[in-house]
């Protein structure tokens, strides 16, 4: 009766009860991490792949000693004092009795021994898994950056976004460039499968399933050619170099040297490998392109002028005298023009073509740093460029005011100050992006594109008659309303710098087949005392100056526009103007045979 009456009880009366315990004990849900979007550059060359790698797996709760497991688990396998502590870590995030992963990327060998002696491990199991690869390695990274695994900050991020659910299952996430920017674009959403297990956790038989929904393939503007000629050229050099289509915003080129290779991150980079990294004197973690910060020197000379005419600051045809120097008035304190003996009477385009020192020394003294800031501000100078690069990764570097020194250095701005800021030096900054920005704002008479990399995503292609490309991200700016005569100026003394009777950068570009313009800069890195004389041969490597260069062609109708940053490189014009051209002809002719200076070489201080 006794018997009977708890049969009933089971059978009848909690048979739901007991049916749904026993179905959750055999039966699991088991996340289907979705497939991750394929990046591309601008012809369809692939730049970030999932390739099948096989990781081995295993349920701690179902082993009584796991030191034991991980000892005869080393007899075939490679399996490392890392790897184990590693998935100490993991196993906190995984649900009791699912399998963890020991080990990644295992080998042919390794698996083949494995299924030899599986027999011995019945709570351990090889599993495929996608892992992201970087064919091009170390040459995209401070583009493409990377996926590595999630930890507590992005786990943190996820919950306050409201994601977590889209993260089920997947290991990995963007950490870096363009695969954190896209983040959303490229992981997709996760599926699941229902399956039965037995006694050692083993799938039987699947019961349902819903696919995930892989994520989107994306299209860069990258040009991937261009990019790989531009590293090989900065092999062995700390530099910088982007390159735009002023046309659309579109990012060309991005090299920032030395890079690292992205694919150990993936899986897991060594403690010992990243602190390698780390401690490297190079900095290849450091993105110069976006991060890097230097005096943008000459560089600026030409918006300086659109500045200077459009305020009635100076005119076309206003002309200075140059000695070699310029003093500033009521004081003994003199400050020196890049050539000793002066550059005579000097008019705007003069002043450009040549980089006359001494003319905007007097152009930033009577503009004053008000009015001098206010107008770098709408070219571009101490904001982001916008760039569809994550804001942490990206520098607003120093546009100097007022405020800002009271604030940053606790003195009040002087007169002095200010007339350095006529040539891009004293307190400003500015990295490499904003100065090719500033460039095209230059080529398009104020109007202003926000830097990007995506060009389109392959479900617009799908789903579109006409052509994918999305339009231009225009900026608002009253530099549209800038009398179009001043941008011609600024831009004719950048073609005379490249082809003019005295251009600092004549002797490079004497011999080009097509139009061009730009301007050299030298960015010094430390200080000359008054009557210092600059003698590279004597000077430090690392305080040497910094070889700085705009430009942009044809000159009649530019596609294509350039900074170059050369850390310790020497003059601008010599240095950085060879590599500009170097860049340029390879862009319009295929041709790479224009001779360079050595890597470690260095020529004069001249600007």
């Amino acid at each position: 009766m006794v018997l009977l009456a708890n049969l009933a009880d089971l059978q009848i009366a909690n048979f739901s009860y007991y049916s749904t315990k026993s179905n959750n004990n055999r039966i699991e849900i088991i996340p289907i991490p979705p497939s991750r979007g394929m990046i591309y550059d601008r012809n369809g060359t692939p730049l970030a792949i999932n390739n099948t790698t096989y990781q081995l797996n295993i349920v701690p709760d179902k082993i009584k000693n796991l030191n034991e497991q991980f000892a005869a688990l080393k007899t075939i396998v490679d399996l490392t004092d890392e790897d184990i502590e590693n998935f100490q870590k993991e196993r906190r995030s995984y649900k009791a009795h699912r399998p963890v992963p020991l080990k990644d990327n295992l080998t042919e060998k390794e698996i083949a021994r494995f299924v030899v002696d599986q027999h011995r491990f019945p709570f351990v199991s090889i599993s495929g898994t996608l892992h992201r690869y970087y064919p091009y390695g170390a040459s995209l990274t401070h583009i493409i950056g990377y996926v590595s695994k999630i930890n507590s900050q992005d786990k943190q991020r996820l919950e306050e976004e409201g994601k977590t659910s889209d993260y089920v299952g997947t290991a990995n996430i963007g950490k870096m460039g363009i695969e954190r920017f896209y983040e959303d674009l490229l992981h997709g959403f996760p599926g699941y499968e229902e399956v039965e297990v037995n006694s050692r956790g083993r799938i039987v038989r699947q019961i349902n399933k819903h696919s995930p929904q892989a994520g989107e393939d994306i299209y860069l503007s990258l040009n991937l050619k261009l990019q790989l000629y531009i590293e090989k050229l900065l092999a062995g050099r700390k530099a910088a170099v982007v390159a735009l289509d002023p046309n659309n915003g579109e990012v060309l080129a991005l090299v920032s040297s030395p890079s690292y290779d992205p694919n150990p991150f993936v899986g897991g980079i060594s403690s010992a490998k990243y602190n390698q990294l780390l401690n490297d004197p190079d900095k290849p973690l450091f993105n110069r392109v976006l991060l890097g910060t230097y005096p943008p020197a000459s560089t600026v000379k030409p918006y300086i002028s659109v500045a200077a005419l459009s305020e009635g600051v100076i005119t076309p045809k206003s002309v200075v005298y140059d000695p070699g120097w310029w003093q500033l008035p009521g004081t003994d304190r003199r400050y020196r023009d890049w050539l000793r003996w002066g550059h005579g009477r000097v008019d705007v385009l003069k002043a450009i073509e040549e980089s006359v020192d001494t003319y905007f020394y007097q152009v930033a003294y009577d503009m004053g740093i008000d009015r001098l800031s206010q107008w770098m501000n709408k070219f571009g100078y101490g904001k982001r460029s916008g760039i569809d690069i994550s804001p942490n990764e990206e520098a607003r570097g120093v546009m100097p005011t007022r405020e800002w020194k009271k604030q940053r250095h606790k003195r009040s701005w002087l007169q002095g100050d200010t007339i350095p800021v006529g040539i891009g030096q004293g307190y400003w900054t500015a990295t490499p992006i904003q100065m090719v920005k500033a460039l095209t704002i230059l080529i398009n008479n104020g109007k202003s594109y926000t830097p990007r990399f995506l060009l389109y995503k392959k479900s617009d292609i799908l789903n579109s008659t006409s052509s994918p490309m999305p339009k231009p991200q225009i900026e608002e700016s009253s530099l549209v309303n800038v009398n179009p005569a001043f941008w011609q100026i600024a831009k004719e003394g950048m073609h005379r710098v490249l082809f003019g009777v005295h251009g600092t950068a004549r002797r490079v570009f004497a011999d080009a087949t097509y139009q061009a313009a730009g301007k050299s800069g030298t960015s010094q890195v430390y200080g000359l005392k008054q009557d210092e004389v600059y003698n590279v041969h004597k000077v430090p490597e690392h305080l040497r100056d910094h070889a700085l260069f705009v430009a942009f062609a044809p000159y009649d109708k530019p596609i294509i526009a350039l900074a170059i940053v050369l850390e310790n490189g020497g003059g601008g014009s010599s240095n950085g103007g060879a590599m500009a051209r170097k860049i340029l002809d390879y862009y319009f002719l295929g041709d790479d045979s224009t001779d360079l200076p050595d890597a470690n070489q260095t020529i004069g201080h001249e600007d």
